[in-house]
């Protein structure tokens, strides 16, 4: 049992010695603090001590007292609460540490009833020191101390307490808010996930029939024996056309499945690829030539991806809305980017009645938004002949995934569930994907958790503070009128004009005398009685203050009646040092 105890004693000396001595308890500005704390209450009890004329011993004891006690409320706020209750009721300048004191342990002392019992313990300390002097006191005292307690010790208790509370609440639910924040944010990925499954599952279903019925047809009239040798050649090329629009389809078929391609085949091509979608073309009887200048320079993937996509948006155009009309692919390697430039003349006019092509419109919409992400910037309009020109510029060091308006960086790239990195970024105004409302709002949940309390938290810290701030003001307004109280009430118990003391002869029956004075039973002349002869033997005696303004204010005038055998027995008149 002794070994247990004693393993026990050395656990907590142990503890405590961790809550004292290690570093990480006492950071450099931790102890600045502390040291400046503690001299500053130190000093205001030494001047609170010296106003009270105490001598130099004692007031360098509790200086030295407060100072220790302030730099141990952390570590032992318990006993430190009751420390600063002796302090507060003992002597002058122990007050201001009780405040603090209190202020500490209301935050550290964990469970109500260890704080309930910290509080008593330091109540009655203080109630019992305060009430010390007053040997006599009467019982308005021992209330008017009780209040001085509850304003120095009981409100800034709890409402240290309260904040604590509030603040240890506050970070639970930020706790809880982000991780519902993540859930949702996994939620809208899975969700994502689905509808690009979906969609993949109807692109394949539908395109790749379709295509695969082309490319079925096509090769069926390849070998037609009846096709000219040119309609052979171009029957080849829409052959050739179709199988390269199957590879592709699987490609992104695969990616929206679950993101990576359904064959081997790289899932983009780049701006190598535009010299075999010219040869594709002039293959087919259509105009085009090809002009390079500048020397060529590597591109990121996805920068040049981007480029492909430009001059193959571009053939297209031409082929739907100006069939026959030369056309010229331009790639100039500048010193900082790639420009990709495709540009064609006016409709010939043997093809002015040609049928419209069909159009969705999203064509230049979805690449001015690849150009966007790479970094880059897309030019369409009409040329002065009535031509048409489309021009993409591209940075040698664009194409990470993040536009100008990312704030994540190439380190910090959204990704999806699965891994696959999250293009479906906020488009509003300031984004990378201009106009338009989000696809699905994806902010850091910590910001967006800051900005739905910032707000709340700011307004509540202020109405805390303001009522903390309040209730100790009602409590000092509270006790001060009860002191005020108090004191006339003991005056008039306690203090006699000089005309009734003069009034008053020796040899007057008691009864008439007592009758004649007020009762007398006033802490005001409780201190007096020792620092006044010896009362004569056998007799009671009732002291009095004086009424009357004194020429010397260090001096009170008491009046002391004696009473013995039924009759006024003596009565004198003392100057007493205050």
């Amino acid at each position: 049992m002794k070994s247990v105890e004693r393993a026990d004693a050395r656990a907590w000396v142990r503890a405590l010695w961790r809550r004292l001595a290690e570093p990480g308890q006492w950071s450099p500005r931790r102890v600045a603090g502390e040291c400046v704390l503690a001299v500053v209450l130190a000093l205001l009890a030494l001047g609170t001590e010296a106003l009270g004329g105490h001598g130099g011993l004692r007031m360098a004891l509790v200086a030295g007292a407060v100072a220790t006690a302030s730099l141990l409320r952390r570590a032992l706020p318990e006993a430190m609460l009751i420390v600063a209750g002796a302090l507060g009721g003992g002597t002058d300048g122990g007050d201001l540490l009780l405040i603090v004191v209190a202020w500490s342990a209301g935050r550290r002392v964990g469970g109500v009833l260890r704080a309930t019992v910290s509080l008593c313990a330091s109540f009655a300390v203080y109630e019992a020191l305060d009430l010390r002097p007053w040997s006599e006191a009467a019982p308005g005292t021992a209330l008017f101390t009780a209040v001085g307690f509850l304003v120095f010790a009981v409100v800034p208790g709890l409402a240290s307490r309260y904040w604590a509370q509030r603040r240890t609440l506050l970070r639970t639910l930020q706790e809880r808010n982000l991780q519902l924040l993540r859930e949702r944010q996994m939620i809208a990925g899975q969700a994502r996930m689905r509808e690009r499954q979906r969609i993949a599952q109807d692109m394949h279903d539908s395109l790749g029939h379709q295509l695969a019925l082309i490319t079925v047809h096509t090769g069926a009239l390849e070998v037609d024996q009846e096709l000219t040798g040119r309609q052979r050649e171009a029957v080849g090329v829409l052959r050739e056309a179709s199988v390269a629009a199957m590879h592709e389809l699987r490609a992104v078929v695969g990616i929206l499945s679950d993101g990576t391609p359904e064959d081997a085949e790289p899932a983009a091509k780049g701006v190598a690829g535009i010299r075999s979608l010219v040869e594709s073309a002039a293959a087919a009887g259509t105009p085009v030539r090809l002009e390079e200048s500048g020397e060529p320079r590597p591109l990121a993937p996805t920068a040049d991806h981007a480029g492909y996509r430009v001059a193959q948006e571009g053939l297209t155009n031409a082929y739907k809305h100006a069939p026959g009309a030369p056309i010229t692919v331009s790639l100039r390697y500048e010193p900082d980017s790639l420009v990709v430039d495709v540009g064609n003349g006016p409709v010939p006019q043997a093809g002015v009645g040609h049928r419209a092509a069909v159009s969705g419109g999203q064509g230049l919409t979805g690449l001015g938004e690849r150009a966007r992400l790479v970094g880059g910037m897309l030019y369409a309009g009409s040329t002065e002949d009535g031509g048409f020109r489309l021009a993409g510029v591209f940075p040698y060091g664009a194409g990470n995934g993040h536009g100008p308006g990312d704030t994540h960086g190439p380190g910090n790239a959204r990704t999806t569930s699965d891994g696959a990195v999250d293009d479906f970024w906020r488009q509003n105004g300031d984004g990378p994907l201009g106009e338009g409302e989000p696809v699905i709002d994806q902010l850091d949940p910590r910001e967006e958790l800051k900005s739905i309390m910032s707000a709340k938290k700011r307004s509540n810290g202020c109405l805390i503070i303001g009522g903390t701030a309040l209730l100790m003001l009602v409590g000092l307004v509270v006790a001060g009128l009860f002191g005020v109280g108090t004191v006339v009430r003991e005056a008039e118990k306690g203090a006699i004009d000089p005309q009734l003391y003069a009034g008053v002869k020796v040899g007057e029956p008691e009864a008439q005398v007592r009758h004649t004075l007020p009762s007398g039973n006033s802490f005001l002349t409780s201190g007096t009685r020792s620092k006044l002869p010896a009362e004569p033997a056998g007799s009671t005696c009732l002291l009095f203050l004086s009424t009357a303004d004194e020429d010397d204010p260090a001096a009170d005038t008491v009046y002391r009646f004696c009473f013995k055998d039924g009759k006024l027995a003596d009565k004198r008149e003392f100057h007493v040092k205050s």
